[in-house]
């Protein structure tokens, strides 16, 4: 069963959902940042380029957020081109209106727009925008201007996908759509109707504000974390839903009282002494959530490594031999390791091109088993938008899945001081050669002849006094002068300093 646990400080919101104990997702969020993604904004357009098909537009952030043609609706574009009315008759959208856009006769410098941001901004990468707008609710995301139609692929029951399909066509105004979300399996004309006029008040406000609101500021956003994360994870499934802050067990309560009333009392408050992370071992999940290496059940293990264009997941064996033949030992860590893999995907936020190295099995028939089940995990336990091509000649499994905001890494991490990113810093030996150099340099250079002194780090006086003695003494009779090694207990491995003594 799964439990939804909110852990609230005054510096910062952390929800987790975990099933049967373990960590399915962690959300966080700062009372110091700003959250933009599903925010919409009166942006002013402050770049066109016709060349990429691209505007940027303030959206009164740190950096200007981009709008690509592709994700302006097509009869905004028409209405901008062609000065129609959106109420009016306008062409329908087909392929040929699409080939014929052109960004820069849609907008000007200076022109306003309504935009949502889809993307948060991701390293120097500022927001990204659209104006296919998305108002989400507990059983349907309203597409308020695009007259789309899509049912969870979870929901499996034609008859009971059609009879949702039917409801909200016939309660939608016209020209706009709705995607049907898994919670809706099952609810009741009733439940669908009040979710979708709460979610039609809601783009009323919106487009109200639009027309008041001072350019590049915020028109609306979505609710505070605990709230979003329970909206969208809410239902039959959920055992429990605990908090140790007593107004967040309040609004949360009220909250769903509203969405869900027959689960109001899953809402508990956790009453004590210890954290309630610690309690239920999420901080220690957290923890090795940042690793690289994923134990398995079995004795394998995951590698998970994130570069900027991609993510690589090896899998192994490790300590796991089986009772059974070698294929059989092999396909068994591969599907142990393709659940583990969507989990981690899921935990740490891992988007884009992701590539999967499992073990090679030498039989087609297990590959196609490792392939369907890896499908399914994704269908069943990700509600992220995924694409996974079949297995490749050289046993890699290729795909990619929805980017949505920071990672995991990204999010609790800095970019190491000493490594700069690499991973890894010089050895004691590299450090020193290199010190030894520059010392050589300043020996050469500066004249600096008589007594002389090097005040170095424990590591690098260590290494220099076991095993570059000699070299000390040479430059001492290449330089003519004395050398000191002095030791100096606050350096890092690469400071050093070159003293002339004075006697």
């Amino acid at each position: 069963m799964k439990k939804i646990l909110v852990n609230k400080d005054p510096w910062q919101t952390r929800v987790a959902i975990t099933e049967d104990g373990k960590l399915q997702n962690i959300y966080f969020e700062s009372h110091t940042e700003k959250t933009l993604e599903r925010a919409f904004f009166k942006g002013v357009v402050l770049t066109v380029l016709p060349g990429i098909q691209t505007l940027f537009v303030d959206i009164g952030q740190e950096r200007a957020g981009f709008l690509h043609i592709s994700e302006i609706d097509r009869e905004l574009a028409i209405k901008q081109i062609s000065g129609l009315d959106l109420d009016e008759e306008a062409p329908q959208r087909d392929k040929s209106n699409k080939r014929i856009m052109d960004v820069g006769k849609i907008f000007n410098v200076g022109d306003t727009v309504l935009v949502q941001v889809s993307k948060e901004p991701v390293y120097e990468k500022g927001a990204k925008l659209t104006t296919c707008f998305t108002v989400p609710g507990r059983f349907l995301v309203l597409l308020p201007n695009i007259p789309r139609f899509g049912v969870s692929k979870k929901i499996e029951d034609r008859a009971e996908r059609q009879r949702l399909r039917e409801l909200v066509k016939e309660k939608l105004p016209e020209g706009m759509g709705a995607i049907i979300r898994t919670t809706a399996e099952g609810a009741s004309e009733n439940e669908i109707g009040k979710d979708l006029a709460y979610l039609l008040e809601i783009w009323h406000t919106i487009q109200k504000k639009y027309e008041t609101i001072e350019p590049t500021a915020k028109i609306f956003k979505d609710f505070e974390l605990s709230l979003q994360v329970v909206r969208d994870n809410l239902d039959e499934s959920v055992e429990a839903i605990i908090t140790d802050n007593k107004d967040t067990q309040a609004e949360l309560y009220k909250f769903v009282r509203i969405i869900a009333p027959d689960l109001a009392n899953k809402v508990t408050f956790f009453n004590e002494p210890v954290n309630l992370f610690d309690h239920y071992n999420i901080e220690d999940q957290i923890a090795k959530a940042l690793h690289k290496k994923v134990p398995l059940r079995s004795g394998g293990s995951l590698i998970i490594e994130t570069t900027e264009a991609m993510t690589v997941v090896d899998v192994n064996t490790g300590s796991f031999t089986g009772r059974g033949s070698m294929e059989e030992t092999v396909l068994k860590t591969n599907l142990e390791a393709a659940e583990e893999t969507v989990r981690q995907l899921r935990l740490r936020n891992i988007g884009g091109l992701i590539v999967i190295d499992f073990i090679d099995m030498a039989e087609s028939e297990s590959r196609n088993k490792l392939f369907s089940f890896f499908d399914q995990m994704l269908k069943e336990r990700d509600r992220f938008q995924s694409v996974v091509l079949k297995i490749s000649e050289f046993g890699l499994v290729q795909m990619t899945r929805k980017r949505s905001g920071k990672t995991l890494v990204q999010k609790l991490t800095n970019t190491c001081q000493c490594c700069s990113g690499y991973g890894f810093v010089k050895s004691v030996a590299t450090q020193t050669y290199t010190i030894l150099r520059a010392f050589k340099l300043a020996l050469r250079t500066e004249s600096l002849g008589g007594n002389v002194q090097l005040m170095v780090s424990k590591e690098v006086f260590e290494h220099i006094t076991k095993h570059e003695y000699d070299a000390i003494l040479q430059m001492e009779k290449n330089y003519r002068c004395k050398i000191s090694i002095k030791l100096n207990e606050s350096f890092d491995v690469a400071r050093y300093q070159v003293l002339k003594e004075n006697k």
